[in-house]
């Protein structure tokens, strides 16, 4: 019995230097690649990342969420963000495609023309399980509909 609480204490001693060790992940790391991804507002979180093979749950990821915003909201949407951690920036490529572009411009919740809309990813680097995608993915959704634009959806990427 003794024993057993000796060799709890030490396994846990062991994880803490190992997590030291680890340096924090940055979310511009060029090794970073997407191992799940969720643009399918159908798709329970759960399942992109249970349908993932590449996803490592015990290592930190970057969660990427993809948002299209007027222009005019990116200062207040980069400074509600940035209380909870999230780096608000501007989007390279349109990760799904051509084909969600011309959704978005669709979509009723947006009240901007097309044309005022700025493509704009959030980015935090964290744990990902199903239940802080999904209330991630809830904040974003809620978040550009009250700014007048969309939440495309979200991927996550591991080194």
């Amino acid at each position: 019995m003794l024993f057993d609480g000796v060799l709890r204490w030490w396994e846990r001693l062991r994880s803490r230097r190992r997590a030291r060790r680890i340096p924090p992940l940055d979310v511009d790391d060029p090794r970073l690649v997407v191992v799940v991804e969720a643009f399918d507002p159908a798709e329970a979180d759960s399942a992109a990342l249970a349908r993932s093979e590449r996803w490592d749950a015990e290592r930190q990821a970057v969660l990427r969420h993809h948002l299209r915003l007027p222009a005019a909201s990116r200062a207040q949407a980069a400074d509600l963000l940035a209380e909870e951690g999230w780096l608000l920036r501007e989007q390279a490529g349109h990760p799904v495609g051509e084909d969600a572009s011309a959704s978005t411009a669709e979509a009723p919740a947006s009240q901007a023309a097309p044309g005022d809309l700025v493509a704009l990813e959030a980015v935090r680097v964290q744990l990902l399980d199903a239940l802080h995608c999904a209330q991630a993915r809830s904040r974003m959704a809620g978040l550009a509909a009250r700014l007048g634009g969309d939440a495309l959806g979200w991927d996550a990427l591991q080194v």
